[in-house]
């Protein structure tokens, strides 16, 4: 069985005698689940887990096929893989992927467990609903490689025409069609002390992050990840050489699925991208599946704030943690290009960015995000959503030494600015703290190099977000 073509089979026997003699055993397995995959509290240290072993059925020329088995007793967790438990993962939006222009979109879409694939009785007269696209296929352009040809043989002067597969949302679209310039300030500020630092971008990518891995050793650093993190098995992992972004952390099948970009999977930003996606994503997700305001009608009776800018903003902060240079580079030029792309067409903010980015891919990748959704890119207008991020570190930056970021992860997906209000109600027994989080004294220390590194002070940061 497995995911999608060219993804990892979960290994499940097939063999009716095999299915019988395990009966025995599952309801022991169930039992010892939650000691080997549970949640485990705050002061708690994750035990080593034997490792699962990895499969790979096929390779693909777009998604690698690549995954992490997953044994008896995590198949079996209920809190982890049950259908009626698997909606609380939500796609973390910190990235997009646009160039893969296949026609199968099914298994990018993300369900709840009311919505997964079941065989019902045909009524002719009766055809079944369309189903809304989740929001990375419906942005996704169709003819992305082919305009990216044209515009390529134009030398950078032709404005792409984007074409979609399904109707894009009015309120989507409109809801993130302004940007904002508060911040500007600070994410030129920050992208120039990178470019004098290293002379280019390009530079500071080969000093920083290091060699690129190969998918054997991309495959040792997760399974080394996830002990530490005590959730080997829990997680789907593939690789893809079709990716925008250097991740994307989502649910299939009702199953937590990892993808993970093999042109940026670097020796030392790899471990920063999976405590971005697992450490931070991912463990709030399963700490939200436990407390009362996991639904849409629990946020509402508890008058919970959005979860963004918060949670966008501690993944970007965990992925930069304990590097010598902690620089916010992408979160800068993720809210520069989006601002500039409100008042550009693509022609233009493909050469402004130049003055940050060489590389014409990496260029185009950064433009074709900020002019997702539109048709005509010769137009002004942005899709604003990529501004999460910078948004979200300086929030958290400004309050840092007063969040108590143990609590933060403990209550789920929520803002920081509704921790003081929930401690009351929530449930902490069977919570996960990510190993670089339990001694909030060094997790404080480098939360302050990140701020003095990237030249900003306590005072100008007052400044900007008042209180």
């Amino acid at each position: 069985m497995v995911l999608d073509p060219g993804a990892q089979a979960l290994a499940r026997p097939q063999n009716s005698k095999q299915a019988s003699m395990t009966k025995p055993l599952r309801k022991e397995a169930e039992t010892k689940s939650s000691d080997r995959n549970g949640i485990r509290g705050h002061s708690s240290v994750s035990t080593p887990q034997p490792e699962a072993p990895l499969r790979t059925i096929s390779q693909t020329s777009g998604a690698l096929g690549c995954g992490l088995k997953v044994n008896r007793a995590s198949a079996a967790a209920p809190s982890l893989v049950s259908n009626r438990q698997c909606s609380w993962m939500r796609r973390s939006e910190s990235s997009f992927s646009v160039n893969s222009t296949g026609s199968n979109h099914s298994r990018a879409r993300i369900r709840n467990a009311t919505s997964l694939p079941h065989i019902a009785r045909h009524i002719p007269q009766e055809p079944p609903p369309v189903k809304s696209p989740c929001l990375l296929v419906a942005l996704r352009p169709m003819n992305v490689d082919k305009e990216k040809e044209v515009f390529f043989k134009s030398n950078y002067t032709y404005n792409p025409q984007f074409e979609y597969s399904e109707p894009l949302s009015t309120n989507i679209m409109s809801k993130y069609s302004e940007a904002s310039d508060r911040f500007i300030e600070q994410a030129v500020r920050i992208m120039k002390s990178v470019v004098k630092m290293y002379g280019s971008y390009e530079n500071f990518e080969v000093a920083t992050g290091g060699a690129m891995l190969s998918k054997s050793k991309i495959w040792t650093c997760i399974r080394s990840y996830m002990r530490k993190e005590g959730c080997s098995g829990e997680v789907v992992v593939r690789l893809s050489d079709d990716l925008l972004s250097q991740a994307v952390m989502m649910v299939e099948n009702c199953r937590p699925t990892l993808t993970i970009n093999l042109a940026g999977a670097r020796q030392h930003w790899l471990e920063g991208m999976l405590r971005h996606e697992i450490g931070t994503h991912y463990i709030r997700g399963v700490n939200n599946s436990h407390q009362p305001w996991h639904s849409a009608a629990g946020r509402k009776l508890y008058s919970l704030k959005p979860a963004n800018p918060t949670e966008e903003g501690l993944a970007s902060l965990n992925s930069v943690l304990y590097r010598k240079y902690p620089f916010l580079w992408r979160a800068s030029l993720l809210y520069y290009t989006v601002f500039q792309a409100s008042w550009m067409p693509f022609c233009q903010l493909f050469q402004d960015i130049a003055k940050f980015v060489e590389d014409p891919n990496t260029r185009w990748e950064y433009c074709v995000r900020a002019k997702r959704g539109q048709t005509d890119t010769a137009l002004p207008g942005c899709f604003s959503k990529d501004q999460v991020y910078l948004d979200g570190v300086l929030m958290l930056l400004r309050y840092r030494k007063t969040i108590d970021f143990k609590m933060l992860v403990a209550l789920g997906k929520v803002s920081f600015e509704d921790v003081e209000h929930l401690k009351k109600s929530a449930i902490l027994q069977r919570t996960r703290i990510p190993h670089f989080m339990r001694d909030q004294g060094r997790y404080l220390e480098q939360l302050h190099h990140i701020t003095a590194v990237n030249g900003l002070t306590d005072e100008e940061l007052l400044k900007l977000i008042p209180k």
